[in-house]
């Protein structure tokens, strides 16, 4: 599903390396979870994967599903099957979260010459992602994001990965300010789309995630690298001993 081979990127304003060679291979339906301390490139690794302004790739490759992702504008990444959850969700005042959502799965149904669905069709479909993921369908009539606590915010990101049906989601710290029980109803509802032809990447600093999203391989990102992969029990051992032995590394 996805290979990273040697990643290299840099912040271009600041001509500031950041990925410094990273590996990562993900297969499909796999949920693999990158931890690590803040400035080790995490985040990055999903801005750079995602396509977004202002990092510049300056060495390695990036295959996704036997393509080049690399040579891929950012709309081209969505409609092959990339979906980034935002860290931090942004507000889109004056726009339906309804309208949002129709009009982002008609551009990448037009981008893989399928026939775009009409607001009868759109409206049975949402609903039914809603209702599996147990969002209210008041959400939808509200301006994307506008108002929304964190923990709806983050859900209304895991409706709008239930609508597009990415291959692969790349969840940056997804549980960044949400409490125990907005945590478990992110979870429930990331937990709902697991598929054997979904792969995902969650991204994050706290084991505790991953007491709800069970991965299948534990990556320590450190310093611009992975340094160190194994599975649940090293997410356990980063939260009693920390990253420092592998920040001196």
């Amino acid at each position: 599903m996805l290979k990273i081979s040697n990643l290299h990127a840099a912040i271009e304003s600041e001509n500031k390396p950041i990925l410094k060679g990273v590996n990562l291979e993900i297969g499909a339906g796999e949920i693999h979870a990158i931890m690590g301390p803040n400035g080790s490139g995490k985040s990055t690794l999903s801005y750079v994967l995602s396509g977004r302004d202002g990092y510049e790739v300056t060495d390695g490759s990036v295959d996704f599903s036997g393509e080049d992702l690399m040579e891929m504008e950012p709309e081209e990444r969505a409609a092959a099957g990339l979906f980034l959850a935002f860290q931090y969700p942004v507000e889109i005042p004056g726009v339906q979260t309804m309208t949002f959502l129709r009009t982002a799965l008609n551009e990448i149904r037009k981008a893989r010459s399928e026939k775009e669905i009409d607001a009868v069709g759109f409206l049975k479909l949402v609903r039914e992602k809603c209702k599996s993921l147990n969002i209210s369908d008041e959400m939808m009539k509200r301006a994307v994001n506008v108002g929304f606590s964190g923990g709806e915010k983050k859900r209304n990101e895991t409706l709008q990965m239930a609508v597009l049906e990415p291959k692969l989601a790349v969840l940056d710290e997804t549980d960044s300010g949400l409490d125990i029980d907005a945590l478990r109803v992110v979870a429930d509802g990331v937990n709902a789309l697991r598929s054997p032809n979904r792969s995902m990447l969650v991204i994050t600093h706290y084991q505790r995630l991953l007491d709800y999203i069970v991965p299948d391989k534990v990556h320590v990102m450190a310093n611009g690298r992975i340094v160190k992969s194994g599975g649940k029990e090293l997410a356990l051992e980063l939260e009693e001993h920390g990253y420092a032995q592998y920040e001196a590394a």
